[in-house]
């Protein structure tokens, strides 16, 4: 599957939503929910502020998509994330039966698609997600190794 220029400008828009969870004190992970040129849902990570730990920015993006269109079927509608799913992540995307998934940096520590096991090809599962991975993911490992770099100095320095 080759990369459109729709893939990069909705990745694109979920690297915003990253920079603003980064902002925010939050791990820079953005997503976004689009169904064709239509924008559904946009959010970010926000564990931290909703002491949450499933306020992941898929979580939140799929919500949002769902509570906009009515229907927790997203049949025909695109998820874009700058990070890898993890597996609640990428089960979420089963069951909400999104028909592409489109991240950008792996997810060394809990990727669920392609870095440490492939949730989404489960036979048994009844729906498929098509996946594309590495969209911009330059963009999103930089974002989030200096968030990382900068919350272990601060966590140094405090000590």
């Amino acid at each position: 599957m080759s990369i459109s220029d729709s893939d990069i400008r909705w990745m694109r828009l979920a690297l915003e939503e990253a920079a603003g969870a980064a902002r925010g004190g939050e791990a820079p992970v953005g997503a976004v929910v689009a169904r064709g040129e239509e924008l559904l849902a946009r959010a970010h990570d926000e564990r931290q502020r909703r002491a949450d730990p499933t306020a992941h920015a898929e979580i939140l993006a799929l919500r949002a998509a769902g509570e906009r269109l009515g229907d927790w079927r997203l049949d025909g509608c695109d998820l874009y994330v700058t990070l890898e799913p993890c597996p609640m992540c990428a089960g979420a995307a089963v069951m909400a039966r999104i028909r592409r998934l489109v991240y950008g940096a792996a997810n060394r520590k809990a990727g669920a698609v392609e870095t440490h096991c492939r949730t989404l090809d489960v036979p048994t599962f009844n729906h498929r997600v098509e996946v594309l991975g590495g969209v911009e993911a330059e963009a999103a490992s930089a974002l989030l190794s200096a968030f990382f770099a900068q919350w272990r100095k601060k966590r140094e320095d405090s000590q």
